[in-house]
Order: structure tokens, then sequence, then C-alpha cells
């Protein structure tokens, strides 16, 4: 239902009045709607138009129709300059309003009404109007008859302009396009052509005005107005196009070049295409909705000029919205397959499958995987696609290029990842990459399918085989060997002996654990024995400990003296554990009696004797035996020095009666030795317990004279010492059970004085 509203300047209205006033309404009008529409309700004459017009001339003011909206309702408003009225007065006008229910205007664009048989010119006679049950449109503005009237305008550039203008003020929501031209009719049919050039929704949210003496001001986003009203505007800030002149230069949008082509070209079906492509975003599209959907139509017709910035927009508008998609589309869609990027092909391939669409999506399947053969980005993107038997018949020649072209061995499995493969031509593609060093070997087994997995792993290690040293270490780098090593069945799949070294070197030197294992696998191993040396050179940069050595010693004695690096692991295990107490260990003891059992005649064979002699020496209980062990450790090289220098700090804890003795069975220069360490470990000043480790180092001094020994430095340290303040009370006291060592103290001390 629609009811109308006549407005004008009378005599005398409905409430008795004169001035303007409603002169007549459609009984049952809403609450509210008078109201509602009274602030519309104005119309001013253009400057240049005459001040006092004749009859003849009022055809000639332009006629405003208005449409917006008023309290959720359609407000259509035609406004007619009359001149005089019922005083003389100049400056009447009449408004015919029709306010419609909002389903009254459905699949009708308020432009359309232009010249509407509904309107009347003049106010009716009663106050009485009927409601308006029918809004047919003016024979006028049909599409065709407006495409025939755009072309013979050439108005086609100008129109992507304004629609261009139209779709952002409606995306932002304010703002107003202006349209200037003497002939309102014209600015009519401009914004009839502009409405259909929207979606529906859209353009039921275009509001606009053919005509206004102040589109500055103006509330709608559409207003017409004349050159003369423009000429005086304050400012120019909306976008305005002067209709009679030259269109302007700027490249309009997809949208809009789309919308003007269809005008050009009569492609009606076209933009209803658009407008139900456009509401996929939603029934509010913004200049960037309307742009996707033009993008997607394009590619629907095969417009090879869709840029990959449009692609990803109609891609996402898929992916989003797929299942809405009109199932023309699909159709339409088909020619454009081959142009496609890797997104949209994608995107259209998931929502033609699952709309049953299946020859578009086994098209999109296979133009999504050519892209993906050279693009690794896609490549990681791409599901495992069904191909046709024909699709992949004609992708083979592809993969096989593509493998030639590959960058990497990781691309190599990429691409074998995408599709069946020849096994030949991945293992192939493989060798090469892997020769020339490119490859990243757990990477590639990662990306491979299971199928091409061995194909890829044979043709990999084959290039490594056959490249240069540096190469191949290059490749095989720790996480390398880790996998080849740990690979399930890798016995089944034996290494090529360059590769098998530099594996075995490599697991061997991080994983203790496996050191035994890799050191047999080594010695199994067909390479030339400096090569293998080097490997166990590498493993144990670091010494083992006595339990790893003792192992292996047991388990590959006769390798060693064929192999230095192992020869020398048991002397530098040895060096290792000199420097704490490591050589006391029973482990220690241990590894030394086995290598000298088993290693006779080399450095490692001396190096276990000298071990042994300082168990022998700290473990001797009986003096004699620890001076005749520690004359072993004379002048054998440094472990001999740090061996006799570890004995004498263990024996210098024994009593002083078993290091009298050990000194006095012992040679001058052990002597000598022993003594220096031991008075060496004392401070100067004795503090605590100190001071009684310094009397009992002066008691072994004391009792080595009665052995008939002495030792100068030890003497001299001993008579020093008993010198000092408080010493000698001391040692008395300690003496006084022994009156030997008492007479030997005094002698020790009379010694002195001759000096």
């Amino acid at each position: 239902m629609a009811w109308q509203l006549h407005y004008t300047s009378a005599r005398r209205g409905p409430t008795g009045r004169a001035g303007f006033q409603f002169v007549a309404e459609t009984p049952g009008l809403p609450a509210g709607v008078r109201a509602a529409v009274t602030p519309y309700l104005a119309y001013r004459p253009p400057p240049d138009a005459p001040l006092s017009p004749e009859e003849g001339e009022l055809h000639r003011f332009p006629v405003a129709l208005l449409y917006d909206r008023v309290d959720g309702r359609p407000l259509l408003l035609r406004c007619r300059y009359l001149g005089q009225d019922y005083s003389g007065r100049y400056g009447n006008f009449f408004a015919h309003a029709v306010v419609a229910e909002p389903g009254e205007l459905e699949g009708l664009r308020p432009a359309e009404l232009w010249d509407a048989p509904l309107w009347c010119d003049d106010p009716a006679a009663g106050a009485d109007l009927p409601d308006l049950a029918d809004l047919a449109p003016g024979p006028d503005f049909a599409p065709d008859l407006l495409a025939e009237w755009l072309a013979g305008r050439g108005g086609h550039r100008m129109l992507a302009g304004i629609v261009d203008a139209v779709a952002a003020v409606l995306g932002r929501g304010h703002g107003r396009v202006v349209l200037v031209s003497e002939d309102v009719g014209a600015i009519a049919r401009w914004i009839a052509v502009v409405s259909y050039s929207l979606p529906l929704a859209a353009a039921a949210r275009l509001t606009f005005v053919t005509y206004s003496a102040d589109p500055g001001g103006a509330a709608q986003r559409l207003v017409g107005t004349t050159p003369d009203v423009w000429a005086g505007a304050q400012h120019h800030g909306s976008a305005a196009f002067v209709l009679d002149s030259v269109p302007p230069g700027a490249e309009p949008g997809r949208f809009a070049a789309t919308v003007a082509r269809c005008w050009r070209d009569g492609d009606f079906a076209g933009l209803d295409a658009l407008g139900e492509l456009a509401l996929l975003d939603g029934d509010r599209p913004g200049p960037a909705e309307l742009d996707r959907a033009a993008a997607l139509l394009a590619l629907c017709r095969g417009d090879a000029s869709v840029g990959a910035a449009e692609e990803a927009g109609a891609a996402g508008l898929l992916a989003r919205h797929g299942a809405a998609i009109p199932e023309w589309m699909w159709r339409d869609l088909v020619p454009g397959v081959p142009s496609m990027g890797f997104d949209l092909a994608l995107a259209v391939h998931d929502r033609a499958r699952a709309a049953g669409a299946a020859g578009v999506a086994g098209q999109c399947a296979l133009r999504a995987t050519v892209l993906a053969l050279s693009d690794p980005a896609a490549r990681a993107r791409l599901p495992r696609l069904e191909l046709s038997p024909a699709a992949r018949a004609e992708l083979a020649p592809r993969v096989a290029e593509a493998l030639t072209a590959a960058a990497d061995l990781t691309e190599v499995a990429g691409i074998a990842a995408m599709t069946d493969t020849d096994p030949g031509e991945v293992a192939a593609a493989a060798h090469g990459r892997a020769r020339c060093g490119a490859a990243d070997l757990p990477a590639a087994l990662a990306a491979c399918p299971g199928g091409a997995r061995d194909a890829l792993l044979t043709g990999a290690l084959r290039g490594l085989a056959a490249t240069d040293e540096a190469t191949r270490a290059a490749v095989l780098g720790d996480r390398a060997c880790d996998l080849l090593y740990d690979m399930p069945h890798a016995g089944e799949r034996p290494l090529e002996p360059v590769i098998a070294l530099a594996v075995l070197a490599s697991v061997g030197r991080r994983r203790r654990d496996a050191r035994l294992t890799v050191a047999a696998e080594l010695l199994r191993l067909d390479v030339p024995a400096a090569d293998r040396d080097a490997a166990f050179g590498r493993i144990w940069g670091e010494p083992p400990d006595a339990a790893e050595c003792l192992a292996l010693v047991d388990a590959h004695a006769d390798a060693f003296p064929a192999h230095p690096a192992l020869a020398a692991l048991p002397s530098r295990t040895f060096a290792r554990l000199a420097t704490g107490d490591g050589l006391a260990d029973p482990g220690t003891l241990r590894l030394a009696a086995r290598v000298q059992a088993v290693l006779p005649g080399g450095g490692a064979e001396r190096d276990a004797r000298i071990v042994r002699a300082y168990g022998n020496a700290i473990g001797a209980d009986k003096p004699g035996d620890a001076a005749q062990a520690l004359a072993t450790l004379t002048g054998q090289g440094r472990l001999a020095a740090t061996a006799f220098a570890g004995a004498a700090r263990r024996l210098g804890r024994r009593d002083p009666r078993f290091r009298a003795a050990l000194l006095a069975a012992a040679s001058a220069p052990d002597r000598a030795r022993l003594g220096a360490a031991w008075t060496a470990e004392l401070p100067g000043r004795p503090r605590g317990a100190e001071a009684v480790r310094r009397d009992e180092l002066v008691e072994v001094a004391l009792r080595l004279r009665r052995h008939g020994a002495r030792d100068a430095g030890l003497d001299d340290w001993a008579r020093a010492a008993a010198g000092r303040w408080g010493a000698v009370r001391r040692l008395d006291a300690r003496f006084a059970a022994d009156p030997g060592l008492r007479a030997a103290l005094r002698e020790l001390a009379d010694e002195g004085k001759g000096r």
C-alpha cells in the first residue's frame, strides 16, 4: 500500500487556513508520516529562471523528483513550480508525495518512476486521495531505451566515473555526488542508468533528487542541479559531473568499467549477474565488494586482464560465500580456468566440488597443480587433489620439466608430493640436486610422500657419492647423518662407503652411547685406513673416560696398531684423569692393566705402566714398596711428573714414621722431590690444623736422621719451622715421650747456629 499527499499554497485548505499546507491526502495516513515528510517540502527556482514567469514558461522550470526514506518507508516526492499562488505572489510550487510500505518497491528502482502515470501536475480538487495499489513505472525508462539514449550521447566513460563516485559515497555512508545539467530530464535518465547499474539492494539505498537549488546542503546521495545553481555554490566539495562536458580522465575501477561496458554492449544479463555476485558479501556492498564481484564476473568471461590482487579478492569471495554462488557461474567459469591464479583456482575447485560441478572442479584441480609446480609457496598450500586420468596424462610432461628445473632437493620432494610421479624421474632429479649440493636431506624426506621417498633417497645418495668431498660434507650435516643412521631398515640399504664414513663420524662424535657400535662399523667399512683413522680422530676429539676406553680396548685391541687415533686413546685418557684423583680410580687401574696386557711396546703401554706405578705407590703398605714404585715415575715425561706429584700429595697424608721410612728408602733425587712437594703444601704462617701438619713434617725430618739419611732442603725447612715463636714449646711437648727425637731437635737447631 502507498499513501499520497498533496502540498501547495492554497487560499483555504482542509484546516481552513491559507498558505502552504497539505491540501489532500490518502485517508488512514499512518501517524507521524505527515510530519516526517514536511522537511522535504521545498522548492526554489534556479537563479537564472524568470522571476515572474508566464504560464507558457513554467514547463522550463526543473522538476524535482526526490527519493529518500522516512521512518523506514520509501518516500517519493515530485515538486513542480507553479509560479503564482492564490494571492498572485510568485514562489508557489506543488509537491506530490508518495509514502509506501517497504515491500511496495520490491523489484523496482525508484528512478523508474520519473514519468510514471501516478504523478499529478496540479493539486486535487478534493481533500481525499486514493491509496496507490500499483506503483507502475513510466514508459521511457526501460533499460533498452536508456541504453540507446546513453549510446547516442557517447556517455559510457562519463557513466564509469559517476558509478565510481556513487559506489564510494554508498560505501562510506555519507557525502553526495552532484550531476549538473540544464536538462533535468537528462539528469533523471543518468540517475536511472546509475540505479540499474547497482545491485537492487544498493539502488534502494541510493537516495536522490533530480533538482536542488542547494546541492551542497542536500541530504541525498545523488543530487541534480543546474549550471547556474552550481556556478553560485559556496563550495564544490562534492564529487560533481557536468553532464554536457568532457568526462573525467581518471581510470575507473573494475566495477564501474564493467558497468559501462555492459551498457555499451546492451549486456543487461551481465548487469544482473554483476548485481547478483555483488550481494554475496551482504546487501550493503562498498567499492571493494563491487570490484570483487566485477573481477569474478570477468573471470567467468575469460577476461585475462584480471590482476593478482583482484584474483585474490575473488578467491576470498568464493571461500566465504561459495555455497551461495549461483549455478550459472560454474558453467561460465570454465573458459577462465586457464588464466586463473593459484588461490582462485583452488577456491573455485573447493566450491565447485561442493556444488557438484565436477567438470569445473577437475579443471581447477589441474590448473592449481600446474601453477604449484613452479611456485614453492603455492606448492606448500596445495592439498592432495583428485586428478582424472586425462589430467594426469596432461600433467606428466609438466612434472618432468618441473623436476628438471627444481632448485633443490626439497623442491624435488614437493613436486613429488603433488601428484603421482615416475620414480626414475624423481631419482634422477634428486641425483642432480644432491650432486651440486642443493640438498637439505631431512627437509626433503619430510616433504616427500611415502611412495616417492625411496626414489628420492636413492637418487640423493648416489649424487652424494659422486660429488666432491667438500660438497658431500656440506650436505651431510649432523641432522642428515642422524636421519641416515637412524632410518628404519638402514641395514637393508647399505650406504656407499664415502657416505657411511661421514655418517658414522658425525654420529660417533655426538652420541657417546653409540660410539662402540660406530667404531665396529667403521672397522668393517671398506675405506683407506687413513680415512678411517681420521674419522676416529673426529669421534674422540675429547678423550673417553676409563670405562669407555677399556671397552674399546677389549673389543678392538687388534685394530689399535693400524690406527694412530685409536692407539693414542689410552694415553689421552690417562692424561685427562691425571689432573685430579682419577688415576687412583679402580676403573683407571683396570684400564692400565688391560693396556699393558694387550697393547705392548707402545706409548699406551708406557703410560699404563706409569698409572700402575702410581697406584702401587699410593696403595703400598710398606715404605720400601712405595719408594720402588716412585722410582718408576722418574724421568718418564709429563704423565710421570703429574703422577709423581699426585703420589707425593697422597703419600703426604701418611703418618710421620711411614713418610720418614719412605724418604730413607727413596733415592736422593726422589727424596728431594718428595720433600719439596711436602714443604710446598704448607704456608709460611701456620694456622690451626696446618700447625699440626708442620709439626708432623718436622718429625719426619727428625726421624729421617734416625734412619741415617738426610735431605738438605727438608732439614732447612724443618729448622726454620722449629725456630718460629711458639713452635719450640709445642714440639717439646710433642716429643716429651721420645728423648731421642728431642735430642735430634736440639741437634737440628744447633746446626743452624753455626751457619
